[in-house]
């Protein structure tokens, strides 16, 4: 089995390859990292994986998967981000392990530029039942390492897979497809502060991304961002108006000051990036 420094070291490798590489290959730098086979996972000898392929013998079957509790995997710049995967299978001899990996690219045997594999040698199942067990593994993401692309980011499929208690082998590389994005901040600052009611308010603001290649966060570009406004002593934000950010990804728009209320910019999110929103900034109208 493979443990989390040799892939670290795999993707590290290929950073620097993708450096000097030619353009055209830039889009598939991770060809060669090394993924398990259901027989390697989970220790069963080949002719066992390929009986249970060619279905001489019943599979186990997976009725749930469930990452990261159904939620986006956000990865910043500093901090590791560790999930957990449950998988809920069944079968007639009962389940004795699972396995999940998550990969980036579109061929599991020859076009994966990114993967993400469980923390666990063997996963924690809970049996329900004499046939069904609930089984967790954690993954962790390191921004720079197994994130080492801004590229990345985006759509990964799920594998996964189930061991029954008679060796049988249930194993899917598409299981299903998942989020993993670059983290969001947005700020926002209204002024001047107090202002006379009917007087401009200028609002201004950035919206940036984590930049996984850089470790910084950078600004996010030409993307709409509302401009919303919450009335003081009330708890709902009413959207004022749409802008975009600029080229560095900061933001600036103007409105009538009318009560006292709180101002925010709040961003939808894009399928590489989560939506976010900015904390109020209260301006005082006299």
């Amino acid at each position: 089995m493979r443990m989390r420094t040799t892939v670290a070291a795999v993707s590290g490798a290929l950073v620097l390859a993708a450096a000097v590489a030619p353009a055209a290959h830039a889009d598939s730098p991770g060809a060669g990292l090394d993924r398990p086979s259901a027989a390697e996972r989970f220790g069963a000898s080949a002719d066992k994986a390929a009986q249970s392929r060619t279905g001489v013998r019943a599979l186990p079957t997976i009725s749930k998967v469930t990452v990261n509790a159904g939620k986006s995997i956000v990865v910043g710049t500093t901090y590791a981000k560790t999930f957990t995967v449950s998988i809920t299978a069944s079968h007639a001899s009962g389940i004795e392990d699972a396995y999940v990996d998550l990969w980036h690219g579109s061929d599991p045997e020859a076009d994966i530029d990114g993967l993400l594999m469980a923390n666990e040698e063997a996963a924690d199942c809970t049996a329900s039942s004499a046939t069904t067990s609930t089984c967790k593994l954690t993954v962790t993401a390191y921004p720079g390492t197994d994130l080492y692309a801004n590229s990345l980011a985006g759509t990964w499929h799920v594998t996964v897979g189930a061991l029954a208690s008679d060796a049988s082998v249930y194993w899917n590389d598409f299981h299903g497809t998942h989020k993993v994005q670059r983290n969001s901040k947005l700020t926002v600052n209204a002024s001047p502060e107090p202002v006379k009611k009917g007087a401009t308010l200028t609002v201004t603001g950035k919206l940036s991304r984590a930049n996984w290649e850089t470790g910084k966060y950078a600004g996010y570009t030409n993307q709409s961002v509302q401009l919303q406004f919450r009335k003081n002593g009330t708890s709902t934000y009413t959207t004022l108006k749409t802008i975009k950010s600029n080229s560095t990804g900061d933001l600036k728009t103007t409105v009538t000051a009318s009560a006292d209320g709180y101002y925010r910019y709040s961003f939808a999110g894009t399928t590489t990036t989560p939506a976010v929103s900015a904390a109020g900034d209260f301006v005082d109208v006299q």
